[in-house]
């Protein structure tokens, strides 16, 4: 089967999770599907490629166990969006949306490990399967040092108001303003010229 390709380009791990599915529209107006969120653990190394195959035939050989994972993950997803979105307007995260995160946290256990990179190291979560609750544990976690930078967070929404993605501003200056200049950087230039192009049509 061929998987969708998620989009990641927010930065860090639970806000790339955060805006599934990657529809920069509406990326939580639809369920996730199971494709989608298996896509999604995949591309960013929560499994490997064949733990992924064995992952998409357990609605097959377990559905309930995928059916719950799910579940647990949409519940996680949308904690996420509101708590990301408590953030990037300064008010305070609703104490239910930090639990949703802890149950996560609560029923994983693991530990941090450097792997090799293609430069230097990087620090990963190592979760011990127990279950299929640990394939969110490094979500959670990546939400929850977020959660912790508090109002100096740079967990930003793109400024385009069709869109709802959330992005992590690693910027020199903390400037970002979009998601992605591709999809809506550009396209709010574009627009923003055509307007002053036709307002000095009119006056001349």
């Amino acid at each position: 089967m061929t998987l969708p390709s998620p989009l990641l380009l927010a930065g860090r791990l639970a806000l790339d999770f955060a805006n599934l599915p990657s529809l920069p529209a509406l990326p939580a107006a639809n369920g996730l599907s199971w494709e989608e969120l298996i896509a999604f653990l995949r591309a960013t190394h929560v499994v490997s490629a064949d733990r992924a195959e064995e992952l998409l035939n357990l609605t097959e050989s377990d559905p309930q166990s995928a059916f719950d994972l799910l579940n647990r993950a949409e519940r996680l997803r949308n904690a996420l969006r509101a708590a990301f979105h408590a953030l990037t307007h300064k008010t305070r995260i609703v104490r239910e949306h930090v639990q949703t995160i802890n149950s996560v946290l609560r029923v994983t256990e693991g530990h941090d490990e450097l792997i090799e990179a293609v430069r230097g190291w990087r620090l990963e979560y190592v979760a011990r399967e127990s279950g299929l609750d640990w394939l969110l544990a490094a979500v959670a976690r990546s939400a929850a040092e977020m959660i912790l930078e508090g109002e100096a967070t740079r967990v930003r929404l793109c400024v385009n108001p069709a869109c709802t993605l959330f992005f992590y501003d690693s910027s020199r200056t903390h400037r970002r303003r979009w998601c992605s200049m591709a999809l809506c950087g550009n396209r709010s230039k574009v627009a923003a010229f055509a307007r002053r192009h036709n307002s000095h049509r009119r006056t001349t």
